[in-house]
């Protein structure tokens, strides 16, 4: 890939300047991405790809465990979560199972649409916040 790419410097620039919410959710729809691409390449037989979009995905759940906030009330039970579909990666790469990637497909995506419901409502309340000061 071209670093001089122009997409390449616009998603460089996305991820350098995301805050940690919109970070997050970049991450939960690149683990969708990965494992529709894993799910395609199982479909069609082709090993090695789905093996390297599947390590992708893992290494996004890997990373996504490893940066739980530990003292947030949610974490414990989400490093469980992570964990789950992190091993279920491991069994659908071992077997090349398109079953197991459509459940962690399944559960990647109510993880990246629930982060994106709850950001957009909190970014909601932020500017109600906002609107409320500017009108006293």
């Amino acid at each position: 890939m071209n670093a001089d790419n122009p997409y390449n410097k616009y998603r460089k620039n996305a991820v350098t300047t995301a805050n940690q919410p919109q970070l997050a959710e970049m991450l939960y729809s690149g683990a969708v991405k990965f494992i529709r691409q894993a799910l395609s390449h199982v479909e069609n037989n082709n090993v090695q790809e789905a093996h390297n979009a599947i390590v992708r995905a893992q290494e996004i759940f890997e990373y996504l465990a490893e940066t739980l906030n530990e003292k947030a009330d949610l974490a414990f039970n989400l490093a469980h979560l992570y964990d789950y579909v992190y091993r279920r990666l491991v069994d659908a790469n071992v077997a090349k199972d398109a079953e197991i990637l459509r459940e962690v497909l399944g559960l990647a995506e109510s993880l990246r649409d629930t982060w994106h419901e709850a950001r957009q409502i909190v970014a909601g309340e932020t500017k109600h916040a906002d609107n409320a000061d500017k009108l006293v």
